[in-house]
Order: structure tokens, then C-alpha cells, then sequence
């Protein structure tokens, strides 16, 4: 009679660990982004908007431009998903109108001293 031993479990995918070296990393502020896309990949201009409250047409000169494919797109509305709902969490709603902000803003300010 033959022995025969049972397979051997297959072994766990290993966790792979993912190390940022972020010292040549370009840094920029925006306060505008244009989202465009094609079938395959997601496009974001980044731009400086110094005059929000202005009315009519505006030009903006794009900083910068992160061309993603549909799979980290995807990964990256995730992640900022939750990084918005965690801090709506701590300090409350952000409000995206911004003459609401601003008239809440005024709100808030103490009358100033004359």
C-alpha cells in the first residue's frame, strides 16, 4: 500500500511593503481642478485661481497635470473619500458654494471696533 501525504497547505500571499521617498517631490497649492478623461486613463489640471469672485471669462494657467489610469483614479476617489469624511467628521460640513462660505465666514467674525 502507498503512503500518500496530503498537499501541503499553499502558502499565503505575501503583504507587499511600499516605501515613499518623497524628498524629490514637487510641491504646489491649487484651489481649481479640471477632471477630464479618456476610455483609458483620467486626467487632472491643477491651477491657481487668485480671483474666485470674479464674474465672466478667466484665464488659468495649469501648474500641473496628473494623468492616472482608470485603476488608480479609482483607488485615489477612495482615499480622498475618506480623508473628506474624516475630517467633515472633526470639524464639520465643507462647504462647496462658495458665497455661503464667505456669507457664513462674515458670520462668525466679531464686529470689528470702530
Amino acid at each position: 500500500m502507498a503512503e500518500t501525504n496530503p498537499p501541503a497547505p499553499a502558502a499565503a500571499p505575501q503583504q507587499s511593503e511600499i516605501v515613499i521617498n518623497d524628498k524629490s517631490a514637487h510641491l504646489a497649492y491649487s484651489n481649481f481642478a479640471r477632471v477630464t478623461a479618456t476610455p483609458e486613463e483620467v486626467i487632472i489640471d491643477f491651477a491657481l485661481n487668485p480671483n474666485p469672485f470674479t464674474t465672466g471669462r478667466q484665464e488659468l494657467a495649469v501648474n500641473h497635470r496628473l494623468i492616472l489610469n482608470c485603476y488608480t483614479a479609482k483607488r485615489l476617489m477612495l482615499a480622498l473619500g475618506q480623508t473628506l469624511e474624516r475630517h467633515e467628521q472633526t470639524y464639520g460640513a465643507v462647504e462647496l458654494n462658495l458665497m455661503r462660505r464667505v456669507q457664513a465666514g462674515a458670520q462668525q467674525q466679531p464686529p470689528r471696533p470702530q
